[in-house]
């Protein structure tokens, strides 16, 4: 259904009948109820502690023994953040966060060379976001210490975080 004879359809409708099918769509479908919750009540530093908390958790387990260590879950959060319409200096706080937490976890342990790929991807992902928002200035000192990191580090792909950091000039 295209969105012009969805319009034609919804004002066909009476204000009773619009109130029955949106209730129907909020109770049949988890997104529907997680936006309209999102939209009523934004409680948008209490889901990034939640979201920083789990991402942590990949990494530093408190429950198991061996951390997972999946840049997927991070962007599982990111990806919900963006689709709610969380704040874009909140979803580039949590990008960071992601970067600097991997970093804390990799100078205690050996990790794969995949890890520093999936790293630069979240890095380039991270300059990309935060140049398309215009919000640099806020977070220029934590984009160069995490930069840094990766050049004084033992980190792979150096050239690639310093063409992921070109963006932002």
């Amino acid at each position: 259904m295209s969105k012009r004879a969805l319009k034609i359809y919804l004002s066909e409708l009476r204000k009773k009948e619009l109130e029955a099918q949106i209730m129907e769509l909020y109770e049949k479908f988890p997104v529907v109820k997680t936006y309209y919750d999102f939209a009523f009540n934004p409680k948008e530093d209490k889901l990034l502690q939640d979201a920083k908390t789990k991402i942590t958790n990949e990494y530093f387990p408190v429950k198991r023994k061996r951390p997972k260590a999946r840049r997927s879950v991070a962007q599982k959060y990111i990806k919900h953040f963006v689709k709610l319409g969380v704040d874009s200096a909140l979803v580039a706080d949590l990008m960071c966060f992601n970067l600097e937490i991997a970093q804390t976890f990799a100078l205690e342990r050996n990790v794969p060379d995949a890890f520093f790929k999936s790293m630069l991807n979240s890095f380039s992902e991270m300059t990309t976001f935060i140049s398309q928002h215009g919000i640099l200035e806020e977070f220029k000192g934590r984009i160069v210490s995490i930069y840094n990191h990766t050049q004084t580090g033992d980190w792979l792909y150096k050239e690639g975080f310093s063409k992921a950091l070109d963006i932002l000039e």
